[in-house]
């Protein structure tokens, strides 16, 4: 109760407020480019794929590693194609050892033992978050680079979000906890 009691004036000082949509608002400014590096597997579906380079282009991250026989749907990635650096190699581990050399922190998405919740985890800056497949998740060869595992909380069915789903929340937790850049 105490909870409600203190929410209640805001909300009642915003039904006094007007709102005026704003549709295609210029993007907000970074101090600094993005290190945030995202790294997908072959995907089954090209759609999943455009969708996260959608997503990494509204969040500012720059660069998309992706393998297989990797496409994009232009009507779904829409602009950030254009601002993406989409990188396609065969596969992923011998890449993701070049990033881990470099010095790169390599963060699995994925429900592991001792994963991180979203929510609690603090991304180091130059994160390469790593995706899995839209079935088979990130396969146990790649489970070997990583430095840490996070996971998003499910509270109902199915068992897991989708994939591209799931890149645009941890994007979103990581700008939320670097939110100019």
């Amino acid at each position: 109760m105490a909870f409600l009691q203190q929410r209640k004036p805001c909300l009642l000082l915003a039904m006094d407020e007007q709102f005026i949509q704003l549709r295609h608002k210029p993007p907000a400014e970074l101090d600094r480019p993005r290190e945030l590096v995202i790294a997908c597997p072959p995907m089954r579906s090209n759609i999943n794929l455009s969708r996260i380079v959608r997503a990494a282009g509204c969040f500012g991250v720059r660069r998309v590693i992706c393998c297989g026989n990797a496409k994009l749907i232009g009507k779904i990635a829409r602009d950030s194609r254009h601002f993406v650096e989409l990188e396609v190699h065969r596969t992923l581990p011998p890449v993701l050892r070049r990033l881990r050399e470099e010095g790169h922190v390599l963060v699995g998405l994925e429900q592991t033992t001792n994963s991180h919740w979203l929510f609690e985890f603090t991304f180091p800056r130059n994160t390469v978050l790593v995706v899995g497949n839209e079935r088979l998740g990130i396969e146990a060869e790649v489970l070997k680079l990583l430095h840490h595992t996070v996971e998003i909380p499910v509270y109902g069915r199915p068992f897991a979000h989708n994939v591209a789903t799931a890149a645009a929340l941890a994007m979103y937790e990581y700008c939320r906890q670097y939110p100019r850049g």
